[in-house]
């Protein structure tokens, strides 16, 4: 906020917009300062907000993140939080916002995407992801770079759509078509969650009634 106030009437006459306190400190001159008034640019400064948490700590703002979390009723390590945000937080602007774009991590979806459902969820989706599901439990190294490995072989093996399979994937385990790399998400939330989440989705999930 420092940073967005000190560039409504002064200007440092380079490109540079991103200052810590010291270089404002130092390099700032009256000289430089505009006579006329100062407009304040809401979006500029969401945008000097959005920068400010790429540069943050994910410890920090996993800190930051506490009371929202205790909103929801969610108790989890810091750690975990911080791994969460460090997924997410280039989608955000304001702290507030990272629950809406990290909640899947914290609960499964108890519903899911009517849209989503209609265009992803095809009549072969349910069978896919049982195959899924068993080729997952055989996975020993669950890391993300390991799963998306195992995966893209059984997909190219069987001659599956690729679009298919992954994005029906997503669907049952976030509930929306969104959030990170959906390899990055089954490996944070773990295999047993995922496998959870994919079995709750082929149980529940309709397939669509334009298939």
């Amino acid at each position: 906020m420092v940073n967005f106030l000190a560039l409504l009437g002064w200007n440092p006459g380079t490109e540079q917009e991103i200052f810590s306190l010291d270089e404002l400190v130092n390099d700032f001159s009256f000289d430089r300062c505009s006579k006329s008034g100062a407009k304040f640019d809401f979006e500029k400064a969401k945008w000097f907000n959005h920068k400010y948490i790429q540069e943050t700590p994910n410890d920090t703002l996993a800190e930051m993140f506490k009371p929202v979390l205790a909103e929801k009723n969610i108790s989890c390590e810091q750690e975990y939080a911080a791994k969460v945000i460090g997924l997410v937080k280039e989608r955000v602007n304001f702290v507030k916002e990272l629950w809406e774009q990290a909640s899947f991590f914290f609960i499964a979806p108890t519903s899911y995407d009517e849209k989503a459902v209609k265009k992803r969820w095809k009549k072969e989706t349910p069978a896919q992801l049982a195959e899924l599901i068993k080729v997952l439990q055989e996975i020993n190294d669950f890391s993300s770079e390991n799963q998306e490995k195992t995966v893209m072989q059984w997909i190219e093996v069987n001659n599956y759509p690729l679009g298919n399979v992954m994005n029906a994937f997503r669907l049952a385990v976030v509930g929306e078509s969104k959030g990170p790399h959906m390899f990055d998400i089954s490996a944070l939330i773990g295999k047993q969650e995922t496998i959870g989440r994919l079995r709750k989705a082929i149980q529940e999930i309709p397939v669509a009634e334009s298939d």
